[in-house]
C-alpha cells in the first residue's frame, strides 16, 4: 500500500470520527432531548469567568483542557504550560459582546501569559476584564428609570496567578488562585436612595489542575500523541452586592477531555478534542404549587420543596458533593447539566490551522448549541487567531456572527530541554 493511500486512509477515519461524535446532538429543532422535563437552568453569580476567552478554542467549539501548546491555558487548564516547547510566552484575546445587536460598548477582554522557570516548573497569569457598557438604571419592571439621567457602567474583572509542576516525563499537576471583582452599579451611579445598599461583589477562588501527555507508537504515521486534562475551576467563597442579600454560588465547575493529534507527516496534521464540563453548584429543586401554580409556603414563609436541595442551605464544599446527585428529576437531569464540546484542528507546517468545533448544551439547561470555526496564522513567534459562532437552533447567541480574535506571541524555544512533539 502507498503512502499516498495509507494517508488518504488516515484523513478519512478522523473526518469520520469528527462528524461521527457530532451526529448524536446535531439534530432537528423537533427533537426532544429532556422529554417529560422543564427548564431549569442553573445560573451562578459572575458567570463572565465561565466564557472561553481566546478564539484558538473558540474556533473548536470551546475545548481546551487537553489540547497541546495553549497559550491561554490559565483559563483552561495551567498544568499543560510545563508541556510547552518553548519558555514562555503572552497572549491578548478580544471578544466582542452582542455586536449583531449593535452594541459596540460590551466586550470580554483576556491578557494571559506563562513562563518556565525550568523544564519542570512553570509560572502563569491571566487578567480577564468584562463590560457591559454603559447603561441607565431602570426601576423593577424595566420601564422607568431610577432618578434623573442615572447613567452607570457596570464591569467585572479577574486576576489570577498559577503554578504548574511536572511530576513525570507524562503527568503533570496545576493550583491557581484568583481574586474576582464584580461592580454591577459600576461608575456614574453615585450615592443615592436608588442604589443605597448596593455594594460591589468581591471573592477569592481556586483551581487545580492535571494533564496527562503521551507519544504513541502508531503504525504508518509520522507520530501521534494523546493527551487527557482534568479541571475544577472556581471553587471558591460566595459573593453578594448587598448585606441584606443571599450570598450566590461563584460558577464552580469541573472539566475533564481528551485530545489525540495524528501527523500525517512531516507538515500536516489533525487534532481531534471532547470535553465535558458540569456546574459544581446546587440544582434549583421543584418547589410544591398549588392548582394556580402559585408556590407553597410553610408557616415562616418559605417555599416548600417538592425535589431537590434548599441551594441556599449548601456550603460552598457541600455543594462540589451534592451537585452530582441533587436535581429534582433525578439521573436523567443530572446527566443533562454535562455540556459537551467536540472539536477538529488541521495544521500545515505550524503555519496555518483550520478549525472546527460544536457547543451542545441541553434544552433544559440554556439550550446553547452551536458550531463553531476558526482559523489561525503562526509566522515566527507571532501568531494570529480569529474564531466564528454559527447558532444551530433559534436561541440567540450573544457572540452570533461576530469574529473573536487573539495575538499571541512565544518567547524562544528551551535548547536543549525542547520537547519532540
Amino acid at each position: 500500500m502507498s503512502n499516498k493511500v495509507i494517508r488518504i486512509k488516515y484523513l478519512c477515519i478522523g473526518f469520520l470520527l469528527f462528524w461521527g461524535s457530532l451526529m448524536p446532538y446535531v439534530q432537528s429543532q423537533e427533537y426532544k432531548e429532556v422529554l417529560g422535563r422543564t427548564n431549569n437552568a442553573i445560573t451562578t453569580a459572575v458567570p463572565f469567568l465561565m466564557i472561553g476567552p481566546d478564539s484558538h478554542t473558540g474556533g473548536m467549539g470551546e475545548v481546551g483542557v487537553a489540547l497541546l501548546n495553549d497559550l491561554n491555558a490559565q483559563h483552561w487548564n495551567p498544568a499543560k504550560y510545563v508541556f510547552s516547547p518553548n519558555i514562555g510566552g503572552i497572549s491578548v484575546s478580544y471578544s466582542p459582546w452582542l455586536f449583531g445587536l449593535g452594541l459596540n460598548d460590551i466586550y470580554l477582554a483576556y491578557l494571559s501569559g506563562y513562563y518556565k522557570i525550568t523544564d519542570m516548573d512553570a509560572v502563569s497569569m491571566s487578567l480577564r476584564f468584562f463590560s457591559m457598557g454603559d447603561m441607565e438604571l431602570m426601576d423593577y419592571e424595566g420601564r422607568n428609570p431610577l432618578g434623573d439621567n442615572v447613567m452607570v457602567s457596570p464591569h467585572e474583572f479577574s486576576i489570577d496567578a498559577a503554578y504548574s509542576r511536572k511530576f513525570t516525563k507524562e503527568l503533570s499537576m496545576s493550583v491557581a488562585g484568583r481574586f474576582i471583582y464584580s461592580n454591577l452599579i459600576g461608575p456614574g451611579a453615585g450615592s443615592s436612595s436608588t442604589t443605597e445598599g448596593i455594594k460591589p461583589g468581591m471573592s477569592g477562588a481556586a483551581d487545580i489542575g492535571l494533564f496527562y501527555k503521551k507519544n504513541l507508537n502508531a503504525e504508518r504515521l509520522y507520530k501521534s500523541i494523546l493527551s487527557f486534562g482534568l479541571n475544577f475551576s472556581n471553587i471558591g467563597a460566595k459573593i453578594s452586592y448587598s448585606s441584606s442579600l443571599e450570598r450566590d454560588f461563584l460558577p464552580a465547575n469541573f472539566r475533564i477531555g481528551t485530545a489525540y493529534t495524528m501527523y500525517i507527516d512531516k507538515y500536516n496534521s489533525f487534532t481531534f478534542a471532547l470535553d465535558l464540563n458540569k456546574l459544581l453548584v446546587p440544582t434549583p429543586p421543584r418547589y410544591a404549587t398549588d392548582s394556580f401554580g402559585v408556590i407553597i409556603r410553610d408557616p415562616q414563609g418559605n417555599a416548600i420543596i417538592e425535589a431537590g436541595r434548599d441551594p441556599y442551605k449548601s456550603s460552598v464544599v457541600g455543594a462540589i458533593f451534592t451537585s452530582w446527585y441533587d436535581a429534582p428529576g433525578g439521573f436523567n437531569e443530572e446527566m443533562s447539566e454535562f455540556i459537551i464540546n467536540v472539536g477538529l484542528e488541521y495544521a500545515y507546517n505550524d503555519l496555518l490551522y483550520i478549525r472546527a468545533g460544536y457547543f451542545n448544551e441541553a434544552q433544559t439547561k440554556g439550550d446553547r448549541k452551536y458550531l463553531t470555526a476558526g482559523v489561525g496564522i503562526k509566522y515566527s513567534v507571532f501568531a494570529l487567531d480569529a474564531s466564528y459562532i454559527i447558532p444551530v437552533n433559534q436561541n440567540k447567541n450573544a457572540l452570533e456572527n461576530t469574529l473573536r480574535f487573539t495575538l499571541s506571541f512565544d518567547i524562544g524555544a528551551i535548547g536543549l530541554a525542547k520537547e519532540s512533539l
